[in-house]
């Protein structure tokens, strides 16, 4: 079997499941796609650019295909995750190419769709659930050197922006017991993974209710200024009763966490007090704004006013000095204006983000903006507000990455620089990325022995310079997450 993923981590984690699965029922992995019987890609529908690498890649597959038939060596394709969700119809009649149609919650059945194609026939399932979590799947990681690891902790979202397609590819949100989670992190901590990011389409309002005694706690208050389309449920254990735990179990093991949601933290003080005290949580927050219209905002049913996220994100720094921020905007949204365009572009100036996700709009059908909104601005006009939007917000993040310059920073080593064999590169605290030459340094320990920084390995390094995307320095010395933090 061949895979390969396209859109969020969420898919990386997704394409991680789908092969413990097959790997489980005798299949073998290649990464030559010319080897391969079976080729499975991991789809995201998100926006129409994705949907359309998509079915271009198809053409490219049309062509080996028909070569295969001709040397009687049959190929199967598979398109997995959400555009198979989406699309099942168009999929399986264009052409009739593909053969294995899987959404977000039948992997588990891949291994059955799979022997029903061998047999010529085409075969789907996107049936989604309400309780699919994949808890007893350890997914096989297949990430960069083994240094960094996703762990989905939730599927699924009950949110309804107006322009999301999530909840009707990926079904209602469903957490995953903790018990599982956390067996999972122990076992990577083991294998030596020295970062762990835990994932979910809303990972702060994950609930656990998978025992009895979790059910008795009560539903979370949202503060002033944030709503919700749904009604608070009752019961589970919280966010920051997982991230607490899973905090614990390797205190040289650094935790990140994405997407959450901004209406999921007023209640959740304890979340960012979290942050703040544990050395190994990183500092680092996505806040997905999207737009920094309050008009657009409730077109968009965010749950919030531009007031009340600002309110958050000073909030936020108060409780976490020093926080590097992250968010997504969308440009061009039904019924943007340039003035609410112009409240955007002082959002970003008045928060600057250190890294940024911008996109514009594309209107995906079953959404509530296809039903009940008209996809009113041009597609120029979109084109040139994203590019007004990307280039202050790399204005503002090339002033907070700036502010850096001459200090001191904690850096997971991940491997050698893409551009230049010479150099290391690997990630702050803040998730910003770090670029130093790949020198002999001492360590940190005591042991006067010169040593050289490989991946997994924390380094201390001075910025020397900075660009909008990344800092460079040199390196000091090597260390470790729990001497770093200690008070010197």
């Amino acid at each position: 079997v061949y895979l390969e993923t396209y859109g969020c981590q969420m898919n990386v984690n997704d394409t991680e499941i789908a092969w413990a699965i097959l790997q489980k029922n005798g299949y073998a992995r290649t990464k030559h796609l010319d080897e391969a019987d079976v080729v499975l890609l991991v789809t995201c529908s998100v926006r129409e650019k994705a949907e359309q690498a998509i079915w271009n890649r198809l053409e490219h597959l049309k062509a080996l295909k028909a070569r295969r038939q001709q040397a009687r060596l049959p190929l199967r394709i598979g398109i997995l995750g959400c555009m198979a969700e989406r699309l099942k119809e168009e999929i399986l009649h264009k052409e009739k190419l593909v053969d294995v149609v899987a959404g977000p919650d039948a992997y588990r059945d891949l291994p059955r769709l799979l022997a029903v194609a061998e047999s010529g026939q085409q075969a789907a399932n996107v049936l989604l659930s309400l309780d699919e979590t994949y808890a007893d799947i350890l997914p096989v990681q297949t990430s960069a050197g083994g240094t960094t690891a996703f762990v989905s902790i939730m599927r699924g979202c009950d949110n309804m922006c107006s322009y999301c397609i999530v909840p009707f590819t990926r079904g209602r949100e469903r957490s995953r017991p903790i018990a599982s989670i956390l067996q999972e992190v122990r076992m990577l901590s083991d294998q030596g993974v020295k970062e762990v990011t835990l994932l979910g389409q809303n990972v702060n309002s994950y609930r656990d209710t998978s025992e009895v005694q979790f059910q008795s706690a009560a539903a979370p208050v949202l503060s002033r200024g944030f709503s919700t389309v749904y009604k608070a449920k009752p019961g589970g254990l919280r966010f920051s009763h997982l991230l607490d735990q899973v905090s614990r179990i390797d205190p040289e093991m650094r935790i990140r966490f994405t997407s959450p949601h901004p209406k999921d933290f007023p209640d959740e003080a304890s979340v960012l007090q979290l942050i703040q005290e544990r050395h190994n949580i990183c500092k680092q927050l996505h806040l997905p704004a999207q737009s920094g219209s309050t008009r657009v905002l409730e077109a968009m049913r965010r749950g919030y006013t531009r007031e009340a996220y600002l309110e958050l994100v000073h909030h936020v720094r108060e409780s976490i000095p020093g926080v590097s921020l992250s968010s997504d905007f969308i440009a061009g949204f039904c019924g943007e204006t340039e003035d609410d365009h112009q409240q955007t572009i002082s959002l970003l100036r008045e928060v600057h983000y250190n890294v940024g996700f911008l996109f514009a709009y594309s209107m995906r059908q079953k959404t509530r903006a296809y039903h009940r909104l008209h996809d009113d601005v041009p597609a120029d006009v979109k084109k040139r507000r994203l590019e007004e939007l990307i280039t202050v917000f790399r204005e503002e993040a090339a002033r907070a990455n700036e502010a850096m310059v001459g200090q001191s920073q904690l850096v997971l080593v991940e491997g050698p620089s893409k551009r230049s064999a010479s150099e290391l590169c690997g990630r702050n605290d803040g998730n910003i990325k770090v670029i130093f030459p790949d020198t002999e340094t001492e360590d940190a320990a005591g042991c006067k022995a010169a040593v050289r920084a490989q991946p997994g390995d924390y380094v201390l390094v001075k910025v020397t310079s900075a660009s909008s995307q990344t800092l460079k320095g040199v390196v000091l010395c090597r260390t470790t997450l729990s001497r770093s933090a200690a008070p010197h």
